[in-house]
């Protein structure tokens, strides 16, 4: 496409501007040369100076070759784009380290202050033992970004999973082929925990009880359920807490509620140290291990959509492999560059997330971080990264890694399709070692409940906020830019 500079048409204004004016005052003087008494009359012109002449000849022409010199195409300069693409980097690379990039040391501190307390929360719900009902199983499960070193902004949110299990007169058999392409978006991804009890007599005294409390029949079967798991785990957590309260007192506050259909722990330490001064919330999600470092989750059901109701969706659990993940990222740090930038360039497309969707309506805002949810983001890096080759995610290419992140992110909401990276994939590296189980699902598309022509506007307003990224980022940064940029 052709570029023309608008320092030629400025220019040629300008001169014939001042050529004008030039015109107009000389004329006036003439005017008023005319009009003086004593005025001699063989007394030359000033229209006939051959100075003013040529002058006035000199800046036409050269107003009419600037013109002409204006029209031809000029070709981008290499030395041009470069530049630019040097800028854009500086300025992400500030953000980034004024507004992303989380201090080693108050992470640590924070992530020992959760320690902490969840231990001694996990630690008074063991001792509450009950037979023939649920109870903790063993130690917690730290999960997230925060703990797999790609958190943005601030360490203040932390997610954990509280194992629990069932009496050991009852066995647990997960179902993972019930992921039909029929079930409704929101149950996909998902699996039934039925529950196979024993002959035991004594286990038949309580056999009514425990249903009661806690199971939900699905296709003639009992299986546990979800939404009863969640109530009974919030009053376990709320007892766990009470004990705990008057010990941990001196050291921090602690406040538990349910945000969302989530139970949240507030948390804000009374340490001596400023940097510890951080009201933290770490989202406690009960959890139950299937086996194979699999974790079936009890998450709340919000949809209201009609075609759930006869399914029973207290019967779905979330499936996470939390630990498969934790694993492929441990490796792809041992496998890239010691430089590498590909979780860098993560924590740079979610803050463009986070920046891009403050212009938008509330009802796409919604959906903009819906769609490009951290889950997603991470999937969607998990593919690209094993696409090519691992010495491409070098520093010294984060540019090109961005923009390589962009174009597969595009491309997959234009084809409407992003693959969960373990259900159903059949690819997995080997030394993942998912169970068969999990690679036997059908796969599971986590862009399949979105609409096609939201995800093409979501598609056109990324790669909006990514050729802006820069002018967002000086933006939301102007307090703590440098002077001399």
């Amino acid at each position: 496409m052709p570029v023309h500079s608008p320092s030629g048409r400025v220019f040629g204004l300008l001169a014939t501007c001042l050529c004008t004016a030039f015109l107009c005052f000389h004329q006036v003087l003439s005017g008023e040369q005319q009009t003086e008494p004593g005025g001699s009359p063989d007394t030359e012109e000033a229209g006939d100076s051959p100075l003013y002449r040529y002058s006035l000849v000199f800046l036409i022409c050269y107003c009419l070759l600037k013109y002409c010199l204006w029209l031809v195409p000029r070709q981008p300069s290499p030395l041009r784009g470069a530049t630019s693409t040097h800028v854009r980097k500086i300025v992400l690379e500030h953000y980034y380290e004024q507004q992303l990039k989380l201090s080693p040391h108050v992470l640590g501190h924070s992530k020992s202050h959760v320690t902490k307390i969840v231990s001694e929360l996990v630690k008074v719900g063991k001792t509450e033992h009950q037979d023939f009902t649920l109870t903790f199983r063993g130690d917690f499960v730290q999960i997230g970004s925060a703990y797999e070193q790609h958190k943005i902004n601030s360490p203040d949110c932390f997610d954990v999973l509280i194992p629990i299990k069932v009496p050991q007169l009852l066995k647990l058999e997960p179902a993972f082929d019930i992921g039909r392409n029929e079930l409704p978006f929101s149950l996909r991804g998902t699996a039934v925990c039925r529950l196979i009890p024993s002959c035991s007599s004594e286990w038949s005294r309580y056999r009514k009880v425990f249903a009661d409390c806690f199971c939900v029949h699905f296709q003639k079967k009992s299986a546990l359920s979800s939404t009863q798991v969640l109530r009974w785990f919030y009053s376990k957590m709320h007892r766990c807490l009470n004990v705990i309260r008057y010990q941990c007192e001196e050291r921090c506050s602690l406040t538990l509620s349910v945000v969302n259909d989530q139970l949240i722990l507030k948390l804000l330490p009374k340490s001596d140290y400023v940097c510890c001064h951080i009201s933290m919330s770490v989202r406690l999600i009960p959890a139950v291990h299937v086996g194979d470092s699999v974790f079936l989750v009890a998450q709340p059901w919000t949809s209201t959509e009609p075609v759930l109701r006869p399914l029973k969706p207290a019967a779905f659990w979330h499936v996470y492999l939390s630990k498969h993940e934790q694993k492929l990222l441990n490796w792809l740090k041992v496998q890239t560059p010691v430089n590498s930038c590909h979780l860098k360039c993560l924590q740079i497309l979610k803050a463009l997330r986070d920046l891009g969707c403050k212009d938008f309506d509330q009802e796409f805002s919604i959906q903009w971080n819906a769609i490009l949810c951290s889950y997603n983001m991470k999937t969607a890096l998990f593919h690209l990264l094993l696409k090519g080759p691992l010495d491409a995610w070098d520093e010294k290419f984060l540019m090109e890694r961005l923009e390589d992140l962009i174009k597969f992110w595009r491309e997959r909401l234009q084809q409407q399709e992003l693959m969960h990276f373990f259900l159903g994939n059949k690819n997995i590296p080997d030394f993942l070692t998912v169970p068969r189980k999990i690679k036997d699902v059908l796969p599971v598309n986590l862009l399949a409940g979105f609409d096609a022509a939201l995800l093409d506007m979501v598609s056109f307003q990324l790669l909006n906020t990514w050729n802006r990224a820069h002018l967002i980022m000086r933006l939301n940064n102007h307090k703590c830019w440098p002077r001399n940029y």
